[in-house]
């Protein structure tokens, strides 16, 4: 094909509706942050003293840079893949050492005026070399030499990032597991992961609770009560023993009731080291089960109920002795342990009453008085959302998380239509990536997550995660672009 028809191709390829959610979003995200940043008084929100003035700014870069990737061949991402991660990995090791800290964390690259994230720049490249990587011939997602590398490419540049001191930028590369469950890996990786969520929350939220008039805590007394029940149900599951899951709860139940009984009536003590007894010889019987019926799955099970006690066992050490004092405080703001409204949980406090003020309709632009008077601190980066909450109400809240879902259904479908399975690794990357930013961000200002400090996405303050979001996007569309362009 010639160059101008093959421009033309690209041009009628090109998924317009992706792009005008795109627009749509920048204008709201705009709308926003001269809404947060704005003073009264003000007479020209499009100075470029200002906030909103600097977001116009880039914006209109975030444009060109989008129409720019556009114009790149759609095989060029693929083929340099492994050469522009390579050269992130690079920059973000140099950051670690970058003797600019910037609000406690040294992600930042300051150049003169210019201030950039790599981080923010590392999940395009991070993407593409997974893409890369995963769509070569023969791989195999549950062969653990194609497995490890995978996992070894993902956290790497998360393991950098925290050296940064940027834990939530960091935790964003666990989103890369939503896209390798898509690919094929099992069920069991992801249940896993959300069993250890569930242990550490009930565990730390409960640990100081007395079960009835025992010295046994709820907390950990509930944690081990769900690692037997969920070992049981996983051997039912992946070993197909539907007899072995009745015999392992029935007579784990029986003894921890029996126990727990005695410990009330008669000598009160702590039921949960029988139930850490239990635990030991279920793990034997699991490998001696595994040993007898010559199959894997059980040994597969064993690994997963040993780790659950002992990552059980290690969370209160870890977030006692591992995490920052910040970290740690707003963990147990989140968990209803501490309130601290005028420390750790103040950001979400005020978050909450600005949007809660905003009713239905909201105050109008520029009419917010939370952030107006300046109460939400962050207000136009991290906390961007309840700006959105107050002056628009909840109409207009509801509008933004649709425009949202719409650009995440929209990622699912360009992604399942590629015929090459690079192009569709990449598209579950995107997803991935923009939907944890989604979810993550508008549950901290809500107080259903933790506050961990990560943008959302064309709406917070700023040119590094802009520019990273129009990478992540305009990159996969210029893929989906070339899906159906002959080839010379």
């Amino acid at each position: 094909m010639t160059t101008d028809d093959k421009n033309k191709g690209v041009l009628r390829s090109l998924d317009w509706w992706t792009i005008g959610i795109y627009m749509a979003l920048l204008t709201f995200g705009w709308l926003s942050v001269c809404g947060a940043s704005y003073d009264y008084g003000d007479t020209d929100i499009f100075a470029l003293s200002t906030r909103s003035g600097m977001q116009i700014v880039w914006i209109g870069t975030s444009l060109l840079l989008g129409m720019t990737l556009l114009l790149l061949d759609d095989r060029f991402y693929e083929t340099f893949a492994y050469i522009l991660f390579g050269l992130m990995l690079i920059l973000l090791f140099a950051t670690i050492f970058n003797p600019h800290s910037i609000k406690g964390s040294r992600s930042w690259l300051v150049l003169g005026p210019l201030r950039l994230q790599p981080a923010e720049f590392a999940k395009f490249a991070t993407s593409l070399a997974l893409a890369k990587f995963m769509s070569r011939y023969g791989f195999d997602i549950r062969n653990w030499k194609d497995f490890l590398p995978t996992l070894a490419i993902i956290f790497v540049p998360m393991l950098f990032i925290v050296l940064q001191r940027e834990t939530g930028s960091a935790l964003v590369y666990l989103a890369f597991f939503l896209m390798l469950y898509r690919e094929g890996m099992t069920g069991s990786v992801l249940f896993t992961g959300v069993a250890m969520v569930i242990y550490f929350v009930v565990g730390i939220r409960y640990a100081d609770v007395e079960l009835l008039t025992t010295t046994t805590s709820v907390g950990k007394f509930t944690v081990m009560l769900l690692i037997h029940i969920f070992t049981g149900f996983m051997v039912w599951i992946f070993c197909k023993d539907q007899r072995n899951l009745i015999n392992i709860i029935g007579l784990i139940l029986s003894i921890t009731l029996v126990c727990l009984l005695f410990s009330i009536y008669v000598i009160p003590f702590n039921v949960v080291w029988v139930q850490y007894i239990l635990s030991a010889f279920l793990i034997a019987y699991l490998i001696w089960q595994g040993l007898a019926k010559r199959l894997r799955n059980y040994y597969w099970v064993a690994v997963f109920t040993m780790g659950s006690v002992l990552f059980f066992s290690m969370a209160d050490y870890a977030l006692n002795n591992i995490l920052e004092a910040h970290q740690r405080t707003r963990i147990n703001v989140l968990l209803g342990l501490e309130e601290d409204l005028k420390g750790a949980g103040y950001n979400v406090h005020q978050s909450e009453i600005a949007i809660g003020s905003g009713g239905l309709e909201g105050k109008g632009f520029l009419n917010g008085t939370q952030t107006k008077l300046k109460y939400v601190p962050e207000q136009d980066t991290d906390f961007i959302f309840c700006t959105v909450g107050e002056e628009e109400g909840f109409l207009g809240s509801a509008s933004v998380l649709a425009l949202f879902l719409a650009l995440i259904l929209r990622l699912i479908h360009l992604a399942e239509r590629q015929p090459y399975a690079f192009g569709r690794i990449y598209g579950y990357c995107v997803l991935s990536i923009f939907l944890f930013h989604v979810f993550i961000n508008v549950g901290m200002v809500l107080g259903l997550t933790p506050v961990i400090g990560i943008p959302l996405p064309f709406f917070s303050y700023g040119g590094s995660s802009l520019w990273g979001f129009t990478f992540l996007l305009f990159i996969f569309l210029r893929i989906d672009a070339g899906r159906n362009l002959a080839r010379s």
